[in-house]
């Protein structure tokens, strides 16, 4: 994983997109990381982009649920 300045960055932006395609390069502003620099291909494996819309809200595992209501809310009102 590489480390490089923000004034690093913008004096060379082609040497660090070059250095992503062996890794993340995490760039700093006043010392601090700020940022992460990936290629595209690593996002999409971290971030399962390549997924659609539909495939990203299936369930692995079949869920119960049973909501509970307050005792306090919608009670019944006597007249």
């Amino acid at each position: 994983m590489s480390v490089i300045s923000a004034r690093e960055f913008n004096r060379d932006v082609s040497a660090v997109k070059r250095a992503a395609t062996h890794g993340p390069v995490i760039i700093t502003d006043h010392g601090r990381p700020s940022h992460v620099l990936l290629t595209f291909a690593d996002y999409q494996r971290l971030t399962g982009a390549g997924t659609s819309l539909g495939q990203a809200f299936v369930l692995a595992e079949e869920v119960d649920f049973e909501p509970v209501r307050p005792r306090d809310s919608l009670r019944e009102i006597d007249l």
